[in-house]
């Protein structure tokens, strides 16, 4: 049984707001790295794979993608430039294993989470990787909070730090695998809508498949 107990919730409250979502703009959702159909990606391949050990699979690669591309642009998540966890109009906030609530700054809260998943994914109680051993009954609600906690890196990536992005040229992978997970967490019910929603104009745009003969250009670093 997983100690982890720690929970966010956007706080309702309205976070400081940019004029224009800068990754809308077509230039740069058009850039992807791969134009294939996602959904046949993250689809259970078949009835004989267990479909635990392929969430767990699935999750623990999201992880390390999510981990990787956030530290691509960690340099410039400070807590200067990032005094809260933001996403669109919504602040994060971390809840630790008493439930009382910290106030966190983006590269504290990107932390909290990172470190927290670390431990879970490595733990063989919850994410067993010898056979025989079996999947705890908690696994699936332990799988939806990660992702939920995956969401928030994401999307606080686009929103605060997409200009990096775009600087480094790494639009493209960033858009992939935002497109990737979005695509993996609606096939499973791993993400409520009411948490993903913020970014749904960005979901929608993402997760249509690209029309036929459009190419990328993602330039290779």
């Amino acid at each position: 049984m997983s100690k982890w107990k720690s929970k966010t919730k956007p706080n309702g409250k309205k976070a400081p707001a940019e004029e224009k979502k800068h990754y809308m703009e077509p230039e740069y959702t058009k850039v992807r790295v791969v134009d294939f159909d996602l959904k046949d990606l993250v689809s259970l391949p078949t009835k004989e794979i267990d479909l635990n050990e392929w969430l767990a699979n699935n999750t623990t690669t999201f992880f390390n993608l999510i981990n990787l591309q956030y530290s691509t642009i960690s340099e410039f998540c400070t807590g200067d430039t990032c005094q809260a966890m933001t996403a669109c109009n919504t602040i994060y906030y971390w809840y630790d294993e008493r439930g009382k609530k910290m106030k966190c700054t983006a590269p504290q809260y990107v932390d909290l989470v990172m470190t927290s998943v670390q431990k879970l994914v490595t733990d063989e109680e919850i994410f067993p990787t010898k056979y025989g051993k079996d999947f705890p009954n908690s696994f699936e609600s332990l799988v939806k909070k990660v992702c939920r906690y995956l969401f928030h890196v994401l999307a606080h990536i686009y929103w605060a730090h997409f200009k990096e992005t775009v600087a480094l040229e790494l639009q493209g992978h960033l858009n992939t695998l935002y497109a990737h997970f979005i695509v993996f967490v609606r096939e499973f019910n791993l993400v409520e809508p009411k948490e993903t929603c913020i970014m749904d104009d960005l979901s929608e745009v993402l997760c249509a498949p690209l029309p036929p003969h459009t190419h990328n250009h993602v330039t290779e670093r």
